[in-house]
């Protein structure tokens, strides 16, 4: 059995960091530099068959347009005969909904990520682009805990001389009540909604308008029936009523919440150089033709069991260096992508895994030492999807990586508690130290 991982130009490939619909995310590293990136891959055929051509051009041209120190940057676009590679800027903090997942936020906290998220989507608004699925799982967080702004897949530019934007797009928790309407509405103030229902999840730890089945979602959101907890200041709810109004034409702008006295508590002003020229050259050149324009892929084959993760990968899994997150599961943070240690041989673990996944009348579709669970999510309109793929970190020792592939993210919360427990006689929880022992000379 041969295991292949691959270069792309100057770029080498490491692990899978994240995984959508048509689209997967590899932590990479630029040879040239020794910088981290993200590249977002995504097949020609793949891009061609689902018509996605202008839409793939049009997120890139977005994210190059954008720049603003509270927006994942988008480095350059590369192509290989089979294949379009989108190379991102590596931030290393996790999502923002794992920040949530462990409770609700400090209000001072929950105020400074709402202050760079407004100061990234008021940037956005000024050159024309509406993001249309902001939610805390497409913001990120930096070493320094900044926010940063991700995944603008279903970002609009309004055509010429239109006014209004028509699909009906983004995660329904967080849309606003005339982008259900279908009757055509401003992105704008579209997006303040979502960025209002982010500042009460911030600070309650729940969603303000949740049910089981969507037409009732729906009825709640257009009525905008919600309540606020105790423990939201006067200031935060009387901010909150503000942009939560249904009506989009009386909902509070962005330049209105830049100067409410609650937002501009501790409110530091973002400087912005925007002086350097967009290029988007290679955007065309990748897109005008698809089929021709190449970067070389070299591809290396590794004899037998698990993909051995190096060095460098190994830190990217860490925040601040601190590796005991890798081995203890008694850190209760179930994050969407989790992880956990094994020293059983790789193959038992493999067998553990399916057969588990068996006995919860899941899907299983293995390749390799990756494999891909697939099961009825709760809400029927959606499938859930879970990848877990086995890494040799030192001689018998395993890396189990988890990730949510498809499905809500609270109901992968459940399914990783559950599935753990069933896994007890593979996993491993070494004694106290023995993380830092084992990669000793790491500033653990």
């Amino acid at each position: 059995m041969k295991r292949l991982t691959s270069r792309v130009g100057k770029y080498e490939l490491g692990r899978t960091i994240g995984q959508g619909t048509f689209s997967k995310v590899k932590f990479a590293q630029n040879t040239e530099t020794g910088e981290d990136v993200a590249i977002k891959i995504l097949a020609k055929t793949t891009i061609l068959k689902h018509k996605m051509v202008d839409q793939i051009k049009r997120e890139i041209s977005i994210m190059k347009i954008v720049r603003h120190p509270n927006i994942v940057r988008l480095h350059e676009v590369l192509s290989s005969k089979t294949k379009v590679y989108i190379v991102l800027e590596f931030v290393t903090g996790g999502e923002l909904f794992d920040r949530i997942v462990q409770g609700r936020l400090p209000e001072n906290e929950a105020r400074r990520y709402f202050q760079q998220l407004i100061d990234a989507v008021s940037h956005c608004h000024s050159k024309g682009v509406y993001h249309r699925d902001l939610k805390p799982e497409n913001l990120l967080l930096d070493a320094n805990e900044n926010l940063k702004v991700s995944d603008f897949g279903l970002s609009a530019l309004p055509q010429q001389g239109v006014g209004l934007l028509h699909t009906t797009c983004g995660t329904p928790n967080y849309v606003a009540p005339e982008v259900l309407g279908h009757q055509g509405y401003d992105g704008a103030a579209a997006d303040v909604w979502s960025c209002g229902v982010i500042l009460y999840v911030l600070m309650a730890g729940y969603l303000p308008f949740e049910e089981t089945d969507l037409p009732t979602l729906y009825q709640k959101i257009n009525a905008s029936q919600y309540a606020c907890p105790f423990w939201f200041s006067s200031g935060a709810k009387a901010l909150i009523d503000k942009i939560l109004d249904p009506n989009p034409k009386t909902r509070i702008k962005i330049e209105r919440i830049k100067r409410d006295s609650w937002f501009c508590k501790n409110y530091v002003h973002v400087r912005q150089n925007d002086v350097d020229e967009v290029n988007l050259d290679d955007v065309r050149a990748v897109f005008d033709d698809i089929e021709d324009r190449y970067v070389d892929e070299h591809l290396k084959a590794h004899e037998g069991g698990p993909l051995i993760m190096n060095a460098f990968e190994m830190i990217t899994l860490s925040q601040g260096l601190n590796l005991s997150a890798l081995f203890d599961r008694r850190q209760d943070c179930v994050k969407r992508q989790t992880r956990f240690v094994s020293r059983k041989p790789a193959k038992e673990i493999l067998s553990t895994i399916e057969a588990v996944a068996e006995l919860m009348s899941l899907k299983v579709h293995t390749r390799n030492y990756k494999t891909r669970l697939e099961g009825k999510s709760a809400n029927k309109a959606v499938r859930f999807a879970v990848v877990l793929e086995i890494f040799e970190v030192a001689p018998s020792l395993f890396m189990i990586d988890v990730r949510k592939a498809a499905g809500d993210i609270l109901e992968y919360h459940k399914f990783y508690k559950d599935f753990c427990a069933k896994l007890e006689n593979i996993i491993w929880i070494p004694k106290e130290g023995a993380s830092s022992s084992l990669f000793n000379g790491m500033n653990c």
